[in-house]
């Protein structure tokens, strides 16, 4: 089965890439993917992403060590965003903040259950 054509006409040639440990399930951080990032995810076996401020090619973990190996990777429904599981390799600590997961900052809504 060919892979899925992803829609990078729909918000300035990006597409929103959600990364997701793979074996904990844990959403650990959200980024963005040009054509030539998703390419160079694809070669690589690593999430790639586009710095959308320093507009360059940006692969996760490549200074810290913290890289984001792809052990499977799925499209949305309208092909314009990417969920990659992931394994993390170096001590694990994705955000810059050195947490694991970028994610830890809670917002509470009201109205209850």
């Amino acid at each position: 089965m060919d892979a899925p054509k992803m829609d990078f006409a729909k918000d300035n040639g990006l597409v929103a890439g959600i990364v997701q440990d793979a074996a904990s399930g844990q959403v650990l951080m959200l980024g963005f993917l040009n054509e030539e990032s998703y390419r160079k995810t694809a070669e690589t076996g690593f999430v790639t992403f586009w710095s959308r401020t320093r507009s360059k090619l940006w692969m996760k973990g490549e200074t810290s060590g913290n890289r984001l190996r792809v052990v499977e990777a799925a499209t949305d429904c309208d092909n314009d965003a990417l969920l990659f599981k992931v394994v993390v390799e170096g001590d694990g600590l994705v955000c810059h903040e050195g947490t694991v997961s970028c994610f830890t900052k809670p917002i509470e809504f009201g109205g209850g259950a």
